[in-house]
């Protein structure tokens, strides 16, 4: 069956456009653009709503195997569905790790059976995440694997990782990467300043992702291997990003909508939903991301949705487990940035969805003719007082609990189909 979804405002990453138009789906993928006929197919009106390529989330955690109490497939495919995120990239931090591909296929099994959106699972780079043996990548690739990556568990051998990066680079394989020095972070809550000496809590140096980026990048210079650090989040960092491409590297980085979103501050009364790691920092790094999205340096935007459970989170700040859920809330979240005028949508959806797509090799984030019909409707100002217990996670620490948000998804298509909404 035919879908023609009429009247929208088509938001095009690609072209960097934001204009009135016509959608044509047929066969799960996009038929037509612009001034389409409706001759045998489902007219849908959107009133003038947002169309746009799905959302590509590069970064998901998903508690399946070992802590599926925290979030399944089930819960994480719908809390992405109601999100418009319309494909999925895994972690490998689970227990056990995806580290082998008996495990990824597994994992890849239960996605096909439980998510109503495309799932694609990273393997870890390293067995177990330990940093000291390399996985079987080939293998791990034939299976699957959209990229390799050892998540927050940085690879401090060099060696070790230069010989991940030079097996990754003979093969075309994506290694993503936590850049920190991870004994300068050990044990830290939060970003070093006044506010957290006031606070007293155990902090670290933005100096730390600088110092860790720096070797990546030198290793990368190394081996000429494909790189992506997953999540930038301080000023002191885009340099050397900026230093990398100019020198003609393969390396990309992305920022989690959080530490777009939030700053140190919101720590406040030692609430531990704001705990995520990198730990949020200085109001001036947040502008600085911000800048470096609209400008094109930092590539791609993510959700790093992570869940914890209640146990994991009613704890001292210093002792709660890292990480907030996302999927539901990083439409809206990144919303704040348009409607403060940081960024127009264009260029929002070219970091949500064409980056992403474009580095992982998909044909996905783009409104045009043979692209998969992955689209997300949306009203980028209908306004709601964000509720935590009606989000689709299992888990529901998300910092937004009670703040007034913009940006509401009204559907979802996968593959033509809708996999949220009610049109």
């Amino acid at each position: 069956m035919k879908t023609l979804l009429t009247n929208a405002r088509l938001i095009d990453p690609e072209h960097g456009t934001d204009e009135l138009g016509a959608i044509l789906i047929e066969d799960g993928v996009i038929a037509a653009v612009g001034d389409v006929s409706s001759d045998g197919a489902q007219v849908v009106d959107c009133g003038g709503k947002c169309v746009a390529p799905g959302i590509v989330d590069i970064g998901v955690k998903v508690c399946e195997p070992g802590e599926r109490h925290k979030e399944s497939f089930r819960t994480a495919g719908l809390a992405a569905a109601a999100g418009g995120v319309t494909t999925m990239v895994t972690r490998p931090d689970t227990l056990p790790a995806i580290d082998s591909p008996e495990v990824l296929e597994f994992v890849e099994r239960r996605a096909n059976e439980a998510a109503p959106v495309r799932v694609m699972p990273m393997a870890a780079l390293t067995r177990g995440r330990e940093g000291r043996e390399m996985t079987e990548i080939g293998f791990l690739q034939d299976a699957g694997a959209a990229a390799f990556t050892d998540c927050d568990n940085v690879v401090t051998n060099p060696k070790v990782f230069a010989r991940c990066m030079t097996y990754a680079k003979s093969l075309d394989a994506l290694v993503i990467a936590h850049p920190q020095d991870p004994t300068l972070s050990k044990g830290a809550a939060v970003t070093s300043g006044k506010f957290a000496t006031l606070k007293g809590l155990p902090m670290v140096s933005p100096m730390a992702e600088r110092m860790g980026l720096e070797r990546d990048i030198a290793l990368v210079e190394m081996t000429g291997a494909r790189y992506h650090a997953d999540n930038l989040s301080t000023a002191k960092s885009l340099p050397v990003l900026a230093r990398a491409k100019a020198d003609g590297l393969d390396v990309t980085a992305g920022v989690s909508i959080h530490h777009l979103t939030l700053n140190e501050l919101d720590v406040g009364d030692y609430r531990t939903f704001f705990k995520v790691k990198p730990p949020l920092r200085s109001e001036d790094d947040r502008v600085a991301m911000i800048e470096a999205v609209a400008s094109g340096l930092i590539d791609v935007i993510s959700s790093m949705h992570t869940p914890q459970d209640e146990e994991s989170k009613r704890l001292p700040f210093e002792e709660a487990a890292s990480g907030a859920v996302a999927l539901e809330t990083l439409l809206p979240a990144a919303m704040r940035l348009v409607h403060a005028g940081y960024i127009d949508l264009p260029t929002l959806w070219r970091a949500l969805s064409l980056n992403p797509s474009k580095r992982l090799g998909l044909e996905t984030g783009r409104l045009a003719v043979g692209a998969p019909a992955d689209l997300v409707m949306f009203d980028p100002d209908a306004p709601f007082v964000m509720d935590r217990e009606t989000l689709r996670s299992k888990s529901k620490n998300t910092p937004y609990d009670g703040q007034r948000m913009q940006g509401k998804v009204i559907a979802t298509f996968v593959g033509g189909a809708i996999v949220f909404g009610d049109l």
